[in-house]
């Protein structure tokens, strides 16, 4: 039992090894046979061309909604806090995730707002609206003077990010109050041709 391993070794590493004539024939053979060499290489390219493609024009086409200007520029509602000077911090220079909540809200404002159908028949209703996510525009202005007087704290942190889902939810329920109001003469109409 006490055999050195190293002279087995040895031993086996000495002896030559041959295969049998035609094994590497055969062992193609039986390989093209179970696995036939692949055919579809250029719908596989086509598939990732297109995709790329789709991806590409996707992010574009966001890219260009979220540049374009949801209103006119006498109702600046959810303006990006880039307009802020040297020295003064915002709600994005915290931390990065509040940075992407900020993002997020304000991301998500501006596409409500983009999504929005201003019509003569809904001009009141939205002007109201407008007042009403302007009013909390100012709101958020304050808070963001707040955090810099005072610095960081969180009920300011807490006051900002309430602000932005208040205006998020306000262009929400203009959103729905519009769709009723649209429905409703959908309706009218229906009714009156029938």
């Amino acid at each position: 039992m006490g055999q050195d391993l190293r002279k087995l070794f040895e031993s086996e590493r000495d002896k030559k090894y041959r295969l049998k004539e035609g094994h590497e024939a055969r062992f193609m053979e039986r390989m093209d046979r179970e696995l036939p060499p692949e055919q579809n290489n250029s719908r596989v390219w086509i598939f990732s061309i297109a995709a790329t493609i789709l991806v590409l024009v996707s992010v574009g086409a966001f890219w260009f909604i979220s540049e374009e200007s949801p209103i006119p520029a006498e109702n600046p509602v959810a303006e990006t806090q880039e307009q802020t000077t040297e020295g003064t911090i915002s709600l994005g220079d915290l931390s990065p995730d509040l940075e992407k909540v900020e993002n997020y809200y304000l991301a998500s404002i501006n596409m409500e707002l983009s999504k929005l159908e201003v019509s003569s028949d809904n001009k009141e209703l939205v002007d109201s609206y407008m007042e009403q996510l302007a009013e909390l525009n100012r709101e958020y202005d304050q808070l963001n003077k707040e955090l810099n007087t005072f610095g960081p704290n969180d009920q300011t942190i807490s006051a900002l990010i309430k602000n932005l889902q208040l205006r998020l939810e306000l262009l929400k329920k203009l959103k729905e109050k519009l769709n009723q109001i649209k429905s409703s003469k959908n309706e009218q109409l229906s009714s009156n041709h029938v």
